[in-house]
C-alpha cells in the first residue's frame, strides 16, 4: 500500500518542474547565437580573399559578448602582433555593436572619452548581425586599415542572407 502513493508522489514531484519549466519558456527571450560552423565559414572566406588580393593577416572571430571563437594569423602576415590587434577589434566591433572604426572616427573627430572605453578603437572589425542583432564581429589585421575592413566585409558577404553587415 505504501509503494502505491510514493509512486504517485515521485511521479507529481518530477511532473512539476517540467510543466514549470515550460510556462517560463513563453517569458525567455530567444537570441541568434554565432556558432563555430559558422565562425570557421568567415575565417575561411577571410583568408581566402586575403591571399587572392596578397594581404596576408590575422582573423578573429568573437561572440557577441566579445569572446573569442576562433583566431589565426595567416603565415606572412606583416604584423606579429596582429592577432592581438584582431581580438581586440573585434571585440570592440561586437560590444559597440558598429564597425570598430566608427570609434577610431569618433576620437579623431574630438570626442575623447572615447580612449577611456579600454577597447581598441582602430579599423578593422566588423559586427555580425542576424535580423539586426548582433550576434558576433569579425576583426582583421593586416597591413593597412582600407584592407583589414575589406577583408571583414569580404568574408560577411559569403553568408550571404543569413547575416547582415
Amino acid at each position: 500500500m505504501h509503494v502505491k502513493p510514493l509512486f504517485l508522489a515521485l511521479i507529481t514531484c518530477c511532473s512539476v518542474p517540467t510543466t514549470f519549466a515550460a510556462e517560463k519558456n513563453a517569458d525567455v527571450a530567444q537570441k541568434a547565437i554565432l556558432n563555430f560552423a559558422t565562425a570557421q565559414q568567415l575565417l575561411k572566406a577571410a583568408q581566402e580573399t586575403a591571399s587572392a588580393k596578397g594581404w596576408p593577416c590575422a582573423v578573429a572571430i568573437v561572440d557577441d559578448g566579445g569572446w573569442p571563437i576562433l583566431s589565426a594569423r595567416m603565415d606572412g602576415a606583416p604584423v606579429v602582433a596582429g592577432i592581438e590587434l584582431a581580438q581586440g577589434k573585434a571585440r570592440t566591433s561586437a560590444l559597440f555593436k558598429r564597425p570598430s572604426g566608427d570609434l577610431e572616427n569618433a576620437i579623431n573627430g574630438g570626442r575623447q572619452a572615447a580612449i577611456t572605453s579600454g577597447l581598441l578603437m582602430m579599423k578593422g572589425a566588423q559586427p555580425i548581425r542576424v535580423d539586426g542583432q548582433v550576434i558576433g564581429a569579425i576583426g582583421i589585421s593586416a597591413d593597412t586599415p582600407a584592407h583589414d575592413d575589406e577583408i571583414a566585409q569580404a568574408a560577411l558577404a559569403t553568408l550571404g542572407q543569413r547575416v547582415q553587415p
